[in-house]
């Protein structure tokens, strides 16, 4: 199998599922994966896209067994080196009369296309153009000599139905008519087109299965032509063509527009533009992990057939099958993409979360941070976020003492008599030894009782001391946490503040 990108900008979520599903299909099989770079289209060619794509499979976890990057048997695998390959299949297209060279200008046929509502490029109008079925040999040989650009377009014979085989779809059928005679080579650059291309690399590298997006669905009839014309229809491999990646609301194709809109990214890892120096954020920079963004991905259009959800690479590769392929659009959950990311959060081990979140603390001042007291923070504070950097908001308090305490807590939680009583309690806490979280709880709870006071209310006005907010885990937990002598000195400065 392969997955065949062209190097036009950053990969886009949509081929990443298809990247996906290629591996998964590959792997449960035995099989391999095949990296191939698509860049046959030199106008759009965008610098660095190559080496983003690369990255971002290897960030990924997706790992293919040979192409750019990794080398190979059947190299090279970037079209652009191939030249010479495809020069073959075409004068075999043109010696059979299966294929023919074109001169028109963009002009005449920017012309053309005035002069005939809905203009196809076919039999009902190549005789009047510009080509070597309506000049003759001598003509063509002497444009060709005098160094005008042509092209080289396939030849639809008109009114066949095509049958495409499709593992998803079963049999698509498409008449012969609605495919116009699609360009197969560039003089200009002397490069054939992605039809050509992929055909003749997918024959010579041995491919047996395609699976790629429902966009190339109504590519697919020509290339089965080609595959005879070639007299490779023997070894055309099978085809699977995936559903769309809807907007999350309305209609339509999932675009970048969506995200920016939306607030989520569409790309695996964050991209810079090298024409207009944009930067779009990725899921590795937005605080996704990998294994959440391949689980999340790989139940867009597919199912596993029971209830489960959370399943690892190997639990992927074990289940996928493509009878269980949507034939219709996946709607984009982004709000499934978190929860799948909190999940993976929980999976993953404090010391892994630790590590992570040094960088966010590093971010925020905190430099030489411990990292046995990180885990044990991150132990108490990672089910309640989605991100590891969003673990500052919920646990900033363990690294940096309040010096402002919120107006509308403070007003509802910090009563007339709460400096008297935490004054006492810092008494009580500073003779409790050890400083635990069950027998620190048991001995301020049994001095409350004994006092008369509300447990409520002492309890509020802890927590706006230790915290400056009215958040947090379990008081006792932030207490042992922080410490003895830190929590004594809270309490002290929230009394000394607050009144």
């Amino acid at each position: 199998m392969r997955f065949a990108p062209s190097p036009t900008g950053p990969l886009h979520i949509g081929g990443v599922r298809t990247a996906l599903y290629n591996y998964l299909y590959a792997k449960q099989y035995g099989g391999d994966l095949i990296l191939r770079i698509e860049d046959t289209d030199s106008q759009r060619f965008v610098p660095g896209a190559e080496e983003y794509i690369i990255e971002s499979f290897k960030w990924l976890g997706i790992n293919f067994d040979e192409g750019v990057g990794y080398g190979g048997d059947y190299g090279p695998y970037r079209q652009s080196e191939r030249k010479d390959i495809y020069r073959k299949y075409v004068n075999q297209l043109l010696d059979a009369g299966l294929a023919y060279i074109a001169f028109d200008t963009p002009e005449e046929l920017d012309a053309k296309r005035a002069e005939i509502a809905n203009f196809q490029y076919d039999a009902s109008t190549r005789m009047q153009m510009c080509n070597s079925l309506t000049l003759s040999e001598s003509e063509v040989k002497s444009l060709i000599d005098e160094g005008n650009r042509y092209v080289v377009r396939i030849k639809i014979e008109p009114n066949e139905d095509v049958h495409v085989q499709d593992l998803i779809r079963g049999d698509v059928v498409f008449n012969s008519s609605v495919i116009d005679d699609k360009v197969l080579f560039k003089s200009s650059d002397n490069l054939p087109t992605y039809h050509l291309a992929n055909i003749v690399d997918d024959h010579l590298m041995e491919i047996t299965h395609v699976i790629r997006g429902e966009e190339w669905l109504s590519s697919a009839p020509l290339h089965v032509l080609l595959y005879r014309y070639l007299g490779m229809a023997d070894k055309m491999p099978a085809f699977a063509h995936l559903p769309l990646l809807l907007k999350p609301e309305g209609g339509g194709k999932l675009s970048k527009r969506d995200g920016d809109r939306l607030g989520f990214p569409v790309f695996p890892i964050e991209w810079h533009d090298p024409k207009s120096g944009e930067v779009s954020t990725g899921y590795r920079e937005s605080g996704y992990l990998p294994e959440a963004v391949v689980n999340f991905l790989a139940l867009l259009g597919w199912n596993p057939g029971n209830d489960q959800e959370l399943m690892s690479m190997d639990e992927l590769i074990k289940l996928f099958d493509l009878n269980n392929c949507s034939k219709s659009g996946a709607k984009f959950d982004y709000e499934k993409g978190k929860w799948f990311n909190h999940q993976y959060i929980q999976k993953r081990s404090n010391k892994e979360i630790a590590e992570m979140f040094i960088p966010v603390l590093k971010s925020n001042g905190i430099e030489n941070a411990d990292i046995a007291y990180v885990e044990k923070v991150v132990g108490m504070m990672k089910e309640r976020v989605n991100f590891v950097p969003e673990l500052w908001g919920q646990a900033y308090y363990f690294f940096v003492a309040p010096t402002e305490y919120d107006e509308k807590v403070r007003k509802k939680r910090w009563k007339e008599d709460s400096a008297t009583q935490l004054s006492e309690l810092s008494e009580v806490i500073s003779a409790r030894e050890p400083f635990d979280v069950e027998g620190t709880e048991e001995c301020v709870k049994a001095w409350i009782e004994q006092k008369g006071y509300s447990l409520g209310n002492i309890m509020n006005a802890v927590r706006l001391a230790l915290v400056g907010q009215g958040i947090g885990p379990h008081i006792f937990q932030i207490t042992e946490a922080i410490g003895k002598e830190e929590t004594i000195k809270r309490i002290s400065h929230a009394i000394k503040t607050l009144g």
